[in-house]
């Protein structure tokens, strides 16, 4: 069944837990910049960090509350269409995106994600074709301090969409920013696999469309 575009919104039907974001975590606070070394593991249980990972470099300014999307964009909403594949229950939603945009269509899906209730820790962001720049930061300090974040759960993470250590969590988002279709026909089967409650894809609908039609 193909899917059908929709602009980034996070619908309430959404199966799952829901918890109240963790203080400072919304898409009204300045992602932070990244200090001059690795974010440091918290021990498992303890509250997720007050700043969600964002782009290096300076801060950007407080966007405050995020509007919904305007409606002459979208025309009347469409209901998250079901996955034909991925994990039972697992809701499936399109952003359209360039490639060049995708990224940041997956950074705002997760703002919307964590002010509807979702917790850092049950969201899980994938890229296809370059890491996200919080990824490649974390990443410059070594795999044993990036992974130990990844086990540990308690914040958003950012991998390769290849990466073979994924676990799985609640959600997925998938930005569809590169990589030949050869990666990206791996990669959405693996993201439909890893999502308990909802996969998000951003990215060029029509080449979607084609890459699962061709998995089917």
């Amino acid at each position: 069944m193909p899917l059908i575009p929709e602009e980034p919104q996070i619908h309430e039907s959404v199966p799952g837990p829901r918890a109240t974001p963790a203080a400072g975590r919304t898409a009204s606070t300045p992602r932070p910049v990244p200090g001059p070394g690795p974010r440091p593991a918290p021990p498992r249980g303890a509250p997720a960090s007050s700043a969600r990972p964002g782009k290096p470099g300076p801060a950007a300014p407080s966007r405050g509350q995020v509007p919904a999307p305007p409606a002459q964009r979208t025309g009347s909403p469409q209901p998250p269409v079901a996955p034909t594949g991925g994990a039972a229950g697992a809701q499936l939603q399109l952003i359209p995106a360039p490639a060049d945009g995708a990224i940041d269509a997956a950074d705002e899906a997760v703002d919307l994600l964590l002010d509807t209730g979702r917790a850092p820790g049950e969201i899980l962001v994938l890229t296809t074709g370059e890491n996200h720049p919080w990824a490649a930061h974390e990443l410059s300090f070594g795999e044993a301090s990036y992974w130990a974040q990844h086990d540990a759960g308690d914040d958003v993470f950012y991998a390769d969409a290849g990466a073979e250590r994924l676990g799985g969590r609640p959600v997925v988002v998938v930005a569809m920013n590169g990589g030949d279709d050869e990666v990206t026909t791996r990669a959405l089967p693996a993201a439909m696999a890893r999502a308990g409650a909802l996969l998000i894809v951003c990215g060029d609908p029509q080449r979607i469309n084609a890459l699962l039609g061709a998995n089917a």
